[in-house]
């Protein structure tokens, strides 16, 4: 394991977040939005077991509409630029970590108060497991899917570093077309 558990658990969410956007084709077709309305971003935020206080409203579907978009950013960054947008979350959040255990999780990390508003703690959250992607000099773990037809990104968190498809579906169309391909 390159990361402690919560640090994946981040890096994972932060990937599901930017890949409901509708912006980004998989497998050649348009992505319809994934996060539509409030009741989507209740599945998001109870499959991805996020703990703190909702307002269940629009304004907080849309800060976490636009931060999808900031995090999706993040996989294109150079180092320097990442840090920068890491800085700037934990200072417009003024973060303060603190350590924390609750359900099943064990001891991690908190940056913020579960006060806090949704898009804030996801970004704070972000930040920190982008910290230790930083510090560990790990940012090609941070990729986008391999087939050229998908826009989706990933988390390669695999010990040998060789994911190269946000799902399995890419995966099987790519290594289905290969196998037409040599046989055609």
């Amino acid at each position: 394991m390159t990361f402690t558990h919560d640090v994946d658990v981040a890096l994972q969410n932060a990937a599901a977040l930017v890949n409901t956007a509708p912006w980004l084709p998989c497998g050649g077709v348009g992505q319809r939005e994934r996060l539509p309305d409030v009741a989507a971003l209740d599945d998001f935020v109870a499959s991805w077991r996020w703990t703190g206080s909702r307002t269940h409203g629009a304004a907080e579907l849309r800060g976490v509409q636009e931060l999808r978009g900031r995090l999706h950013d993040v996989w294109t960054m150079e180092a320097e630029d990442l840090v920068d947008q890491v800085n700037a979350w934990l200072s417009e959040a003024r973060a303060l970590p603190q350590l924390v255990t609750h359900d099943e999780f064990g001891w991690h990390l908190h940056a913020t108060a579960p006060e806090a508003p949704l898009w804030q703690r996801m970004a704070v959250e972000a930040a920190m497991a982008l910290a230790d992607v930083i510090r560990a000099e790990e940012l090609d773990r941070l990729r986008i899917c391999a087939a050229e037809d998908c826009g989706q990104v990933l988390v390669d968190l695999s010990r040998n570093r060789s994911r190269q498809f946000c799902s399995v579906t890419c995966g099987n169309r790519l290594a289905a077309a290969a196998y037409r391909r040599r046989q055609g």
